[in-house]
């Protein structure tokens, strides 16, 4: 999804003669934001009160369910939400927006803008945690889905066996429906997850007016405390405590889609304290009755309303699963941009809202990994192990790279950026020791997949370069070869040629092999070059550059930001203002070139690389879809 925004035309120009009327505006679209990002936004960090508390008490590192030992958690899930979600997300790295847009890879961007000394480690860093994302996607959807389907066997324990077969069948119909867009659905996921939210603090409260005492965990001595007693087994416990912040990345990823406003004031008042009582509410239980460890969560309500809240927690995990789902889509788009994976089919979902996009390839891989994940780790706390892993890791790199945009961008003084990093990094590296020693148990997964996708980037980023390279040194200069076409007075003949070319100097080969074998060259000839920026937006009237090379012959220069499609005949309309009048519909034919590409190369490692690029290469998107261009005009 793309930033929301209403059409408010009319309303805004009577509103401008009027300034309460432009208030109550205001008012309204402001309420629209934040409804629609507590579905897109919280639907992640929103179901977590699902396994986050039984993990602690009931998974493979928990500690005995006793009154020192819940309080100690509670406290330890309080400060978390506060440092990390609030402190670290919501107040600092939510202002590092790059024109608006937030995520790992705009971070990235800011992070490298200013930045030249060491610059491929910021970079590296930036892609193995978008890679790490990839990993996120699948488990994501896996343990929501499955965690909100197992409060069946809370309900009915013989209903245990039709636990995952229902939660594939969810899986299955959640990503098949992904080709729809989320135009239509995604209308109801604010109010749904908001009514989600109002259950969770409902539910908290009707269990802390029976133990109002739980209250004494606000206290972050009893946090301390529970290290003391519990030593090293404590310290695992975070491990499972780190699970109530892992929607923490979505906050920054969604920043360009609603704005900083909307995300702090749902959190503030809605998500924070619906989660905070909930939490709370399950402490209290705990304490009441220990045996409900096993699932405090669904323990919480009476028996008759627990089949309404699977189904609500159901659709929530759905929602939750969604966005983690248009985020991994939303990432690959980037990554293609910013030429660090091949061309693959990107479908728009909507005519009204560019950031609504579908990716085939990426939707079916997804989900077969996420069905895997279900079969093979059968449920939700096998599967937390893995969950953590992945995004702790994130966190780290995104603190790391937050210091180089403050201190780069922002100009804070060394000390400044360095004490905040620090303090951050000993939280996140905490938690990413608890979370890396479940490497065994299902941590080696994410991980698996980050090296798996960040070889590809790795690999076509290195093919590029060198299929580039090579091509500069056998390239001749466009200056030679004009001057060349003017003392043979070469044949010309009615039309207009757009040779797409990935240099900015030099002349496209296709302008060469077609003089070669058709032994004549167009009226008027365009070498066109696309280019893609590190920001996500490129202003229109600062688009494209153009230089007139000779008479009839023109270079056009075209910059694009990371999250926009190119659209070659768009852009060769707008160049009338610019003095060159091109008609897309008129007598025009577009060039590309194409070749073989083939390694010689001996070390085993080098032959890898170059064969996983070769394979991409040949099954990359064809470039007449990418750029848009009309089939039926392309060379």
């Amino acid at each position: 999804m793309d930033r929301v925004e209403p059409n408010f035309h009319r309303t805004a120009l009577a509103a401008a003669d009027h300034p309460q009327a432009g208030d109550r505006l205001a008012a309204r679209r402001l309420a629209l934001l934040c409804l629609a990002a507590v579905g897109v936004v919280y639907g992640d960090i929103g179901t977590s009160p699902l396994y986050a508390m039984r993990e602690c008490f009931f998974g493979p590192h928990a500690v005995p369910v006793s009154r020192e030992n819940i309080l100690g958690v509670l406290s330890l899930i309080v400060w978390t939400l506060v440092i990390v979600v609030t402190l670290k997300y919501l107040v600092y790295v939510l202002r590092a927006d790059n024109q608006g847009e937030g995520g790992i890879l705009a971070l990235m961007a800011l992070a490298t803008r200013t930045r030249r000394r060491r610059q491929w480690l910021l970079i590296g860093l930036g892609l193995f945690g978008g890679a790490l994302l990839f990993g996120d996607g699948m488990i994501t959807p896996a343990i929501s889905v499955l965690s909100a389907i197992e409060g069946l066997e809370v309900a009915a324990p013989q209903l245990g066996a039709y636990v995952i077969p229902i939660t594939i069948v969810i899986l299955i119909f959640l990503f098949a429906i992904q080709r729809r867009g989320t135009a239509g659905i995604g209308l109801i996921f604010g109010p749904i997850i908001l009514v989600w939210f109002l259950t969770l603090a409902v539910l908290g409260v009707l269990s802390i007016v029976r133990e109002p005492g739980v209250f004494a965990a606000l206290n972050p001595l009893y946090a301390f405390g529970f290290f003391v007693r519990n030593g090293v087994a404590g310290y695992l416990v975070l491990g499972a405590v780190f699970l109530v912040a892992t929607g923490g990345e979505a906050l920054y990823a969604d920043l360009g889609h609603f704005g900083e406003r909307p995300i702090q004031i749902d959190w503030f008042w809605i998500v924070a304290p619906s989660l905070l009582l909930n939490y709370f509410g399950q402490g209290a239980l705990l304490l009441r009755d220990p045996g409900a460890a096993d699932n405090p969560f669904y323990r919480l309500v009476p028996g008759w309303a627990l089949y309404p809240l699977v189904i609500l927690a159901a659709m929530a995990t759905v929602i939750a699963s969604q966005a983690v789902i248009s985020g991994v889509f939303s990432l690959m788009r980037q990554t293609i941009q910013l030429d660090y994976a091949p061309r693959m089919e990107v479908v728009h979902t909507s005519s009204s809202e560019i950031g609504q996009i579908y990716v085939p390839s990426a939707n079916w891989g997804l989900m077969a990994a996420t069905i895997i994940l279900v079969l093979g780790f059968r449920t939700s706390s096998n599967l937390a192990a893995a969950y953590g892993v992945a995004v702790t890791t994130t966190m780290i790199i995104t603190t790391l790279l937050a210091f180089f945009v403050a201190r780069n961008l922002w100009g804070w003084k060394l000390w400044q950026a360095a004490s905040v990093t620090a303090g951050f990094l000993v939280v996140d590296v905490a938690f990413f020791g608890a979370n890396i020693v479940k490497v065994a148990q299902g941590g080696w997964f994410p991980l698996v997949v980050a090296a798996a996708v960040f070889i590809v980037f790795l690999s076509w980023r290195r093919g590029r370069n060198a299929l580039a390279a090579r091509m500069a040194k056998t390239s001749v200069p466009a200056a030679v070869i004009l001057e060349d076409f003017e003392s043979r007075k070469i044949c010309r003949v009615p039309g207009t040629a757009v040779f797409l070319t990935g240099r900015t100097g030099g002349t496209p080969s296709a302008l060469l092999h077609n003089l070669k074998h058709n032994k004549m060259i167009h009226q008027r000839n365009i070498f066109l070059t696309l280019m893609t920026e590190k920001v996500p937006h490129v202003p229109e009237p600062e688009r494209a550059v153009v230089e007139e090379l000779r008479p009839g012959f023109y270079r056009v220069i075209a910059r694009y930001g990371f999250m926009e499609d190119f659209d070659v005949p768009k852009l060769l309309q707008s160049l009338g203002s610019q003095g060159l009048k091109v008609d897309p519909d008129g007598d025009l034919t577009f060039f590309l070139s194409r070749g073989t590409v083939y390694s010689r190369r001996k070390p085993l490692v080098s032959r890898f690389l170059d064969a996983l690029f070769i394979f991409m290469m040949r099954n990359a998107q064809d470039a007449t879809q990418y750029f848009s261009l009309p089939t039926n005009k392309v060379v």
